[in-house]
């Protein structure tokens, strides 16, 4: 019998490579638009922003919601239930009674 190592997986190295040159460009944005940890602190004190900030992400959580669930419905039928499985004993099974 062969066995085989999986290949290394190269697009996670991409993913990461993508996400810090992304957290690293907003952070130098932040730094040129003159945001500071000061001025953001003072930003969500205001009501709008605390609405802001629970808002969106709920929002976006339930659109993703709807998506799944307009193609699971737009793919046809649902497959059909398939029965429940039997798990195995481990047990020998029991003599049976007189």
């Amino acid at each position: 019998m062969r066995e085989s190592t999986p290949a290394p997986r190269k697009r996670f190295k991409l993913y990461a490579f993508a996400s810090g040159l992304l957290l690293t460009l907003g952070g130098a944005a932040a730094a040129l638009a003159g945001i500071t940890p000061a001025t953001a602190a003072n930003l969500a004190q205001e009501p709008d922003t605390q609405i802001a900030v629970f808002m969106v992400p709920l929002t976006l959580l339930v659109l993703a919601i709807l998506v799944e669930v307009t193609r699971v419905a737009l793919r046809g039928n649902l497959p059909a239930e398939a029965p429940a499985r039997i798990k195995p004993s481990r047990l020998p099974p029991a003599p049976p009674r007189r």
